[in-house]
């Protein structure tokens, strides 16, 4: 089912539906906002640049229009900046969005399982992960995938590579856990290439330490340094969600860092997966130190806490 619905047409799901234009090559893309008007102005807008771009149907629409849609990419809801989790000091960081999302996806949720009962729901508002969980237990099935750590895990790449010297397409590195305060960097099994970055950096005689604490700080606040300057951050977790749309119309079975339901934890959390039709097929278990496996208990214990208000957790 080559058709892509966005739910949320802000920011990200402007940007979002740009980027799905540009590169899904998904032949019908419905645009639907509680501001029809704004929907529309956005479909309108982007449907004269359509004979530009691969064939693809642009329009806005209600919820019914998006019967038979393979993905339904949800961006609805509050953002960092008119939420008040800008903060770089905040422990809760974008799980202070919570409560007002929730509200809005107790809405939006059923209205789209009761057209489009197959679609995989692919959420990209924060918090991603407990959001995913409320939308798994509003919509009743585990077609549910959020974009969590995996725009994390990009900028954990680029940073790496730029202080590197390297091209970021040859970085192999992952951020997993919380899209948020409580993410965990496998510094560990980072590498370039086929070697290590730790082994890399002591090549070099460049201290891990230092190295290690600015490239978080990049990465970590990387959403507000953009806020701060545009308002919202919006380009780069549109092109992700665009290329997850992808992933999951044509089956690809790639392996990318995304959130979904893990049993063993009993919430959604945030780690190498396999992504295809359907969504989610198989959760891998990347290589961890000690205390990455510590920190990632501590991210999955705050994931816990935030969403048990919202939905039995085991």
């Amino acid at each position: 089912m080559m058709k892509v619905g966005i739910v949320g047409i802000g920011a990200v799901g402007a940007a979002t539906a740009m980027a799905v234009v540009l590169r899904a090559r998904v032949r019908e893309l419905i645009l639907i906002d509680r501001n029809r008007a704004r929907s529309k102005a956005v479909a309108t807008d982007m449907h004269y640049g359509v004979p530009l771009s691969p064939l693809v149907r642009v329009a806005d629409g209600e919820y019914s229009d998006l019967a038979g849609a393979g993905v339904t990419i949800i961006a609805a809801g509050v953002n960092e900046k008119s939420g008040g989790a800008t903060d770089r000091n905040d422990p809760l960081g974008r799980l202070r969005l919570l409560d007002a999302n929730a509200k809005v996806f107790e809405d939006i949720i059923p209205r789209i399982v009761d057209v489009a009962p197959q679609t995989v729901l692919l959420v990209t508002t924060d918090p991603p992960e407990p959001l995913a969980d409320i939308a798994r237990n509003l919509a009743g099935h585990n077609r549910v995938v959020s974009t969590s750590t995996y725009l994390d895990s990009l900028r954990f790449r680029v940073h790496l590579a730029q202080r590197l010297g390297v091209s970021p397409a040859y970085v192999d590195s992952y951020v997993i856990g919380e899209h948020g305060t409580s993410s965990v960097f496998l510094w560990s099994s980072a590498r370039v290439g086929s070697m290590r970055v730790e082994d890399l950096l002591m090549s070099r005689g460049i201290a891990l330490g230092e190295f290690r604490q600015a490239i978080e700080h990049d990465v970590r606040f990387a959403n507000i340094s953009i806020i701060e300057g545009i308002g919202a951050s919006q380009y780069g977790i549109g092109m992700v969600a665009a290329r997850l749309a992808e992933i999951v119309l044509r089956d690809e079975r790639a392996v990318v860092p995304v959130g979904s339901y893990n049993a063993r934890y009993g919430v959604t959390v945030s780690l190498p997966s396999v992504v295809g039709s359907g969504g989610v097929n198989e959760i891998l278990w990347p290589e961890m130190s000690d205390d990455e496996k510590h920190a990632l208990e501590h991210s999955v214990e705050i994931l816990r806490t935030a969403v048990a208000k919202f939905v039995k957790t085991s």
